[in-house]
């Protein structure tokens, strides 16, 4: 015997004691796809022939086959199941999740099971148990079908059993192998000349069978490069062109060309071609009016095939290895891949609130606003005037019929093509907006003006593209969530957090923490031979969204209070509390990028910048003043007089005295002398703000334009291209310099090292080392993207003015970094992540699902002076 059976399915096995049903699981399925009751019993009893423990062990039993059905797993429940009572909450629970059930019977011969039995010394109950087994299986053999099981195989012998193999065979909807490219086609209702027009704009051609249909023709549309077509549905009624709708998407169809889903409206005329008596209403009248037309002779075989090819159609797609959903009315995460009524029912109408409109239609439950499957699910059924994405779904009927546009989706591309109707077809019962007309905020604007608290609280496991999963702890999401409500922006502008920067190896210089030779050994020991070294400024950290002008801000952002950007901090603060003030510098940085042919060049409306703002004074004015200052000035106050006092102590004593040149005085001595060196150090990155012209920005990443985020180019076409920027401005916008080196290269490394002393001998705070490439993998995973080498002078604002002493510096040199570099590397997977679900147009949550990971991944008790 083959049993196929469906690759998604609840399989209930059925037969008495010593059957062999635990034999045929093993043979057939997988350890973790079997429920055994009796392994049930011994996990609440330590004995699996324990009745007392029967009631438990099902409820462990039916509690794990819930949870796989809900994850979309086959599972196999491996009971006596002779009883109906035993079966029916199986088979509800298959039609809770919308799986088929399926029995699998052994109904083998009482002695067989008896003697069986006997030769296991765990069974001890008597034979009149299998007796009363064997006697219920048979009363319910022919009630399995009434019970509601999908596929029922019995297999009455020993042979049958040995014989029998098991096929998993894919739903009629399961389409997961096929992977495109698709162009996915809104509702037709009929208007053919306008599907014509965009089967050519989407690039089919008309192809010829070699056969003639009598019925269909041998004439069919193709794409050269392979492409498929994809109908979600309502090829019928209203438009003056049905018949030739039905006939280029069935020829496509057949001819393995095109997919086709059905729609609510090609239901209706399947039940009057099937004999149905309906109401010719809700255009059914235009479609029967085009049949009745048919010359007489062919019009009867013509009804039953269009039946034949209307009642095939299969209410919805899965695609593409789960990623792509295509049905009528829209599916939802739970009912996509399952086969039931209500699935078939919810992607030919969606679902209703029960209520009805002022126009005496149906109010339809907004299920889309809810969607948070990872499949993109593309539908149509209620027309709107453009396509417009919501939670990782888009409506692709834009009203063709009404007067608007058919359109067409390419799919993976995301591109939109649509044509325009020749007229108005029919008039909507509901006021259809002219295709002109846009909505204020598209539809996941709308609905991501408030964000859920289920999409960031919690333990998260963000998948990313750079670094697998990234897992953020329960404690870390609160403090994140604690921070963003109460100091951050406004959420629509934050779609990136930058990442913490590992330093480099410590080094072993005499007098040294950190020093170049380190960071060009570690890229060297990764296998990356260029490196770009950036000047590192001593500013703060600011991320900079801006837009071209205001629709800009509205269209791509959502942001409607006439800003048209923003400067935030590494935290997602704004950086500027003068609101006035934060215009101005975004107003400087336009006028530099349309200067330089910015826009033109990327095709854009907006971008994102990655930069330091200066001076470090502007940010941490309040930490200069409590902190740094308050140390600067204890020390040079305090430290003179202890000196002054130690001198007065040696000049009294004699010069025998051992104590005349105590080592206190040189230790005071030195210590003044490092926070001499400490108020230098700082000083050095403050200076007063009185105008515009005060501050200095200085880009160092472009991050993202409209449809690209430029981690694929290097670091060096980075600083070329926002060069050419800051020249048009030079006042407010500072080149950072760079260097390159090859680290493979002695000469080019000693350049390297030289040139990072001239910087931090001059003041600068030191050097950044990038590979040249933004993303490199090594033999451990993910390539560091940048680590720091700050300068000695520089190190005693993070440590302490005395950090170089052989003391201190003794004990910082043990400092470790790993915990620091696994945080970097998170971090940055999780910031690009952001950005490239962003450029995709994913929904605001799933952006700030990686911005308030990084956020999170801050509260890590990692030291923050590495």
């Amino acid at each position: 015997m083959q049993m196929k059976i469906p690759k998604l399915s609840l399989v209930v096995l059925i037969g008495p004691s010593g059957s062999g049903k635990s034999t045929f699981a093993r043979q057939h399925f997988l350890p973790t796809e079997v429920l055994s009751s009796d392994t049930c019993r011994g996990l609440v009893s330590d004995d699996e022939n324990s009745q007392e423990a029967t009631n438990d062990a099902f409820d462990v039993l039916h509690y794990i086959a819930d949870k796989r059905l809900a994850q979309g797993l086959l599972t196999v429940v491996d009971a006596t199941n002779v009883q109906p009572e035993a079966r029916r909450p199986l088979v509800e629970l298959a039609r809770q999740y919308h799986v088929l059930p399926v029995a699998i019977v052994l109904n083998m011969p009482e002695t067989l099971c008896q003697a069986r039995n006997s030769d296991r010394a765990d069974r001890t109950f008597g034979p009149h148990v299998i007796r009363n087994q064997r006697s219920q299986l048979r009363r319910s053999l022919k009630a399995l079908k009434r019970e509601k099981f999908r596929h029922v195989f019995v297999m009455d012998s020993v042979e049958q059993v040995e014989a029998a193999t098991v096929e998993r065979v894919p739903l009629w909807n399961d389409r997961s192998d096929e992977h495109g490219p698709l162009d996915i086609i809104g509702d037709v209702h009929g208007c053919g000349t306008e599907l014509e027009e965009l089967l050519a704009a989407l690039g089919y051609q008309i192809q010829t069978a070699d056969e003639e249909d009598a019925l269909w023709g041998n004439a069919y549309y193709a794409h050269p490069e392979g492409r498929k077509a994809m109908f979600v549905g309502d090829l019928v009624d209203r438009g003056p062109r049905v018949l030739d709708c039905v006939k280029i998407a069935r020829n496509m169809v057949y001819h393995g060309t095109g997919l086709c889903v059905p729609g609510n409206h090609d239901m209706k005329p399947l039940r009057k071609l099937n004999g149905r008596n309906v109401q010719l209403t809700h255009g059914l009248a235009e479609t029967v009016a085009e049949i009745d037309a048919l010359p007489e002779e062919i019009r009867e075989p013509f009804c039953r095939a269009m039946a034949q090819f209307l009642d095939g159609l299969v209410s919805h797609y899965v695609l593409d290895d789960g990623k792509l959903v295509v049905a009528h009315a829209g599916m939802k995460e739970e009912f996509q891949g399952r086969g039931s009524g209500k699935v078939r029912e919810f992607a030919l109408y969606g679902e209703t609130t029960g209520e009805t409109d002022e126009f005496g239609l149906p109010v339809r439950y907004n299920w889309a606003a809810e969607y948070r499957g990872s499949a993109m699910v593309v539908y149509g059924h209620t027309p709107v005037p453009q396509p417009q994405w919501l939670n990782h779904t888009v409506n692709v009927d834009t009203g063709c019929v009404f007067g608007g546009k058919l359109t067409g989706l390419r799919y993976p591309e995301g591109e939109f093509v649509s044509v325009a109707a020749k007229e108005t077809y029919c008039k909507s019962s509901r006021p259809f907006l002219p295709q002109d007309q846009d909505a204020p905020l598209s539809a996941q604007q709308q609905h991501d003006d408030v964000l859920d608290l289920e999409d960031v609280l919690g333990k998260r496991i963000i998948s990313t593209r750079l670094q697998h999963s990234v897992t953020i702890r329960e404690e870390n999401s609160t403090a994140a969530l604690e921070v963003m409500s109460r100091f951050a922006a406004n959420p629509k502008w934050l779609v990136y957090l930058p990442p913490t920067m590992s330093p480099c190896e410590t080094s072993q210089e005499p007098g040294l923490l950190e020093h170049p030779a380190e960071a060009f050994s570690y890229f060297r020991g990764q296998g990356v031979a260029q490196v770009v070294c950036q000047e590192k400024h001593m500013g703060s950290r600011a991320v900079v969204v801006i837009c071209r002008d205001q629709q800009a801000a509205r269209d791509r952002f959502g942001v409607t209070d006439g800003e048209t950007g923003i400067i935030t901090t590494r935290t997602g603060r704004r950086f500027f509390p003068d609101a006035e003030l934060e215009a101005r510098v975004l107003d400087r940085l336009r006028t530099a990028m349309t200067a330089a042919g910015f826009w033109d060049q990327f095709n854009t409306n907006w971008a994102c910048f990655d930069c330091e703002l200066m001076p470090w004074s502007a940010k941490a004015q309040e930490l200069l003043r409590s902190q740094y200052a308050a140390v600067g000035a204890a020390g040079c106050a305090a430290l003179p007089k202890a000196i002054d006092a130690l001198k007065q102590m040696a000049g009294r004593l004699g010069d025998d005295d051992p104590l005349r040149y105590s080592p206190e005085l040189d230790k005071y001595s030195d210590r003044l002398t490092s926070v001499q060196q400490f108020v230098s150090a700082y000083r050095q990155y403050c200076w007063p703000v009185e105008s515009i012209n005060d501050y200095k920005l200085a880009p160092f990443h472009l991050l993202a334009t409209e449809g690209q985020v430029h981690i694929d180019q290097n670091h060096v076409w980075h600083m070329e291209t926002l060069a050419s920027i800051c020249r048009e401005d030079s006042e407010l916008l500072l080149a950072t310099p760079f260097k390159m080196i090859d680290v493979t290269q002695q000469h080019q490394v000693k350049e390297g090292i030289a040139w990072w002393e001239v910087r931090t001998q001059q003041g600068g705070e030191g050097m950044v080392v990038k590979p040249l490439d933004w993303i490199v993998t090594g033999n451990k995973g993910l390539v560091q993207p940048a680590v720091k080498c700050r300068g000695k002078e520089y190190l005693r604002i993070i440590y302490s003015p005395d950090y170089d002493s052989a003391q201190n510096l003794k004990r910082l040199r043990s400092r470790n970094l790993n915990r620091k570099r696994s945080l970097a590397l998170r971090e940055f997977a999780l910031g690009i992540e952001g950005l490239e679900r962003f450029v995709r147009g994913e929904p605001l949550r799933r952006v700030h699902e990686c911005v308030f990971g990084v956020l999170a991944l801050e509260s890590e008790p990692v030291d923050p002076r590495l």
